[in-house]
């Protein structure tokens, strides 16, 4: 899941054109990895802050709403049984025990209307960029957004080399 070389290579391309898109969008390669190395620093998890946003030197992150903790554990749960597949696109949904599989459709829920908005504190750095947490969303299906993955769930090695990937 957030090793880029196992990614298939439609994933590759898709992660790679963002983040080189965005970190066009608020002033270079450098502001998108200490955006997220601030990120990072947010223990246990950024989405959890009350304030909804982390900010680094350049840049700030902002979305619409507080994520709970449960919310966060069954997410990183999801997170680690796929951590070793290949395809990115797994619908989060699947899941065989019926107490999980609500849990999860709980989270589901809760996270779909959040929306993620990067911005660059100096104006002329760019516009920004913004993304949601799902990919694809229906009633029977939830697959997770690579680029809401990688922002913050995966290392900066993985944002590093996706902003280097050729397309």
């Amino acid at each position: 899941m957030c090793n880029f070389n196992k990614e298939n290579e439609d994933t590759k391309m898709l992660v790679s054109l963002f983040m080189q898109k965005a970190a066009q969008n608020i002033g270079g390669s450098h502001h998108l990895l200490s955006l997220i190395e601030a990120m990072r620093a947010k223990k246990p998890s950024p989405l959890m802050l009350k304030e909804c946003q982390v900010a680094s030197n350049n840049s700030i992150i902002k979305w619409n709403k507080k994520v709970f903790k449960d919310k966060v554990d069954v997410l990183e749960e999801v997170l680690r049984l796929h951590k070793s597949s290949e395809k990115p696109d797994f619908n989060i949904l699947n899941n065989e025990s019926a107490k999980k599989r609500k849990a999860i459709l709980n989270a589901v829920k809760t996270l779909a209307p959040i929306e993620f908005v990067a911005t660059a504190q100096n104006p002329n750095d760019g516009s920004g960029f913004s993304f949601k947490v799902f990919d694809t969303l229906t009633n029977d299906t939830a697959i997770l957004n690579p680029i809401f993955i990688a922002m913050f769930f995966c290392s900066t090695e993985f944002t590093k080399k996706a902003l280097k990937y050729k397309v």
